[in-house]
């Protein structure tokens, strides 16, 4: 299992694990709509918020963005190894606030992420899947060294329409190993 509970600093941040008190933060891009857009879920509560820290605090895949000069946690990397164990490969996914995006805060954070799963924990390969329309979260992965590796069409599902038929989207999938 890929643990990254000692904080990652970057010029501008601290990727750390989840706290309990994260909530105020976190509720604060969750309840936005705008962050669904291209994400399953919708707007939460801040009682959900609490849960969801409280949640995300035991989480050994899930850590926390933090801008270092302020204390304020403004989204969240997903890195989780994936099965079968052996094959050392992650899969690396991201939400960052509305309001801290377009800073390069994401790629700051995601960077450090990876170089630390590659570098320190043996990592081979690392993928991640993002919306075609998403262009800034592809865009992000190139930026990073990720290549495109394929599509799949019509593979996913996060809505439904007013007839309940669900709304099918597109994947775009990127990975990066650890040689390149």
């Amino acid at each position: 299992m890929l643990d990254l509970r000692q904080p990652l600093h970057t010029s501008r941040l601290i990727v750390r694990a989840f706290r309990a008190g994260d909530a105020g933060d976190l509720h604060a891009y969750l309840s936005d709509p705008q962050t669904y857009i291209f994400e399953p879920g919708a707007p939460i509560t801040s009682e959900e918020a609490a849960a969801m820290a409280a949640d995300l605090a035991t989480s050994p895949h899930f850590w926390a963005v933090e801008v270092a000069a302020t204390g304020r946690q403004i989204g969240q990397i997903y890195l989780k190894q994936v099965e079968p164990l052996e094959h050392l490969t992650c899969e690396l996914g991201y939400i960052l606030n509305p309001a801290y995006q377009r800073q390069g805060y994401a790629a700051e954070a995601a960077t450090a992420v990876v170089a630390h799963a590659f570098a320190e924990r043996g990592i081979h390969r690392i993928y991640a899947h993002c919306n075609p329309e998403n262009v800034a979260s592809w865009k992000l992965l190139e930026r990073i060294g990720f290549r495109r590796e394929g599509l799949l069409r019509q593979n996913v599902f996060f809505r439904r329409d007013a007839a309940g038929a669900p709304l099918w989207t597109d994947t775009l999938v990127y990975a990066r190993l650890a040689e390149e």
